[in-house]
């Protein structure tokens, strides 16, 4: 079926303000294939996606399907063409039956009323193709996110698509499920159907797809077969590097003395269903720990366990030898920890107050509500990390919003550092900020952990997972893979773990 095109996407560029999405991208997809398309976050794949399935309007380019021009200016359209799309989050009616869920705007009719018997009766015969057996008059509520997801396909079945979008569809599943799904996928791939398939999970990749195109920044970096892709050269062609060779890079040596230090904290046999599979960590005062890995790796749901903003299923936490509980980020400040979030935007800073009142956040929530911080201690401290930290600003009543990337993500550290913490999370902190704003916040955490700081460090830059670590847990596909201390840091052993290579 490899001659057999169904659709073809010519020079598609789309233009936001001040930014360039996508640049004259071609793209493929054949009858019978699951098509991957690969990238790093920012590399355009769901822009591309929004343009196929009529979110957004192309500025450039053609659409073709089977052979003919087509443009979808909605979902709607584009789904009537035969583009159907099944979202991460199902994009359904949890309240009406599966059956209703199924045939949702197109329920026939007999004697002008809604025909239910049929409706269930086809719902049913749909679902046994994907050898799915329930009951279609339950509420779509009353079953799994898997289910849920087979329910979606169904309805892509339903309406004769051509060309199938699944969009992270196992990110919230365990391992039957994922069985399941493929199951199905490779059943609609021998009866004919296009599918294109979105992950970050490279074995997911590797097990299901016949094709996988990358993107980065924007634009078209190549279409393989995967026969003819090995996952070092995927996971280079994502991030832009050769790793064939060494590139001199080489982090900060070791410090021999923790050799001997024994370890303050630990998680062991930590789980959440979804986020992370079983893992175990530890962190030793003076040390940075960095956790390596793709996109969708699990890094920063591990992250998210350690500091209470997530509950782990399974698993215990030891702090000095002693068990303790981390159900809430309170529980996490009141044991001196610190999180930086990777979303700075969203979960870090609060735009509208001023750098002052960013600052003192974490330590008035040690103090309490009823005991808050005298204004003068809140300006002396604020002021104090401005010049530790070269915080550029007019004073510390400066509103947050108004600052570079670089200085929101200084403000962000120095709300943890005024707490003084004994555990510091950095989840992405040099993402979108200059390159000298980078070394500033690279150079500050190896400073700190000659302070006797411990720090975990995440970074999609592997060039400063190397520089600053002293230990590196390479994670994928939720899982710990390996640990790895001393020269074997680099990023090419990195990459070969990550990608199941050997030493």
């Amino acid at each position: 079926m490899e001659n057999e095109i169904v659709l073809s996407m010519e020079n598609i560029s789309k233009s936001f303000p001040g930014v360039k999405a996508l640049t004259n991208v071609n793209f493929r997809m054949f009858k019978g294939e699951v098509h991957a398309l690969m990238g790093q976050n920012g590399a355009g794949k769901s822009t591309l996606i929004k343009v196929l399935t009529g979110v957004y309007p192309n500025d450039t380019g053609t659409i073709l399907l089977d052979g003919k021009s087509v443009r979808a200016d909605t979902p709607l359209a584009a789904q009537k063409l035969g583009i159907s799309t099944v979202y991460q989050e199902v994009n359904l009616c949890a309240n009406l039956s599966v059956a209703e869920n199924i045939f949702i705007g197109r329920e026939p009719e007999k004697n002008g009323l809604i025909d239910w018997k049929t409706i269930n009766k086809k719902a049913t015969e749909l679902l046994l193709k994907l050898n799915i057996k329930i009951n279609v008059t339950e509420m779509l509520s009353s079953y799994s996110i898997a289910v849920q997801q087979m329910v979606a396909i169904a309805r892509a079945i339903s309406i004769s698509a051509k060309v199938l979008i699944l969009d992270e569809p196992t990110s919230s599943l365990d391992e039957n499920e994922v069985r399941l799904l493929f199951s199905v996928l490779k059943k609609l791939k021998a009866e004919g159907m296009a599918i294109l398939f979105v992950t970050h999970f490279l074995d997911q990749t590797y097990e299901i797809s016949d094709r996988i195109t990358v993107l980065r920044n924007g634009a078209l970096v190549g279409e393989y077969k995967v026969e003819d892709l090995p996952k070092m050269k995927l996971i280079s062609a994502m991030i832009g590097k050769d790793y064939t060779r060494n590139d001199g890079d080489r982090r900060r040596e070791n410090n021999s003395a923790l050799k001997d230090v024994k370890p303050f904290f630990k998680a062991e046999n930590i789980e959440k269903k979804g986020h992370v599979s079983s893992l175990t960590i530890e962190c030793k005062p003076g040390e940075v720990l960095g956790l390596a890995g793709l996109l969708g790796s699990g890094r920063t749901e591990i992250v998210r366990l350690l500091f209470g903003v997530d509950k782990p299923d399974k698993g215990e936490f030891t702090l000095n030898g002693r068990k303790i509980s981390i159900n809430s980020p309170r529980q996490a400040i009141s044991n001196r920890f610190g999180f930086c979030p990777e979303d700075r935007k969203v979960e870090g800073i609060i735009g509208d107050l001023t750098i002052r009142e960013n600052i003192i956040l974490a330590l008035q929530s040690n103090y309490g509500i009823f005991k808050s911080i005298p204004k003068s201690k809140q300006v002396e401290l604020a002021d104090k990390f401005i010049k530790a930290l070269g915080i550029k600003a007019t004073n510390s009543e400066q509103v947050v919003s108004k600052l570079s990337g670089g200085n929101q993500q200084k403000v962000i550290l120095a709300r943890w550092l005024v707490t003084e913490p004994k555990l510091l999370i950095l989840d992405e902190p040099t993402r979108g900020i200059d390159i000298s704003a980078k070394e500033e916040i690279m150079d500050l955490v190896i400073d700190l952990c000659k302070e006797g700081m411990s720090i975990i460090f995440i970074s999609s830059e592997l060039e400063e997972v190397v520089r600053c670590c002293d230990r590196v847990v390479v994670m994928c596909d939720r899982k710990k893979l390996e640990e790895l201390t001393g020269d074997d840091i680099s990023e090419e052993r990195i990459l070969h773990v990550i990608a199941g290579g050997s030493r």
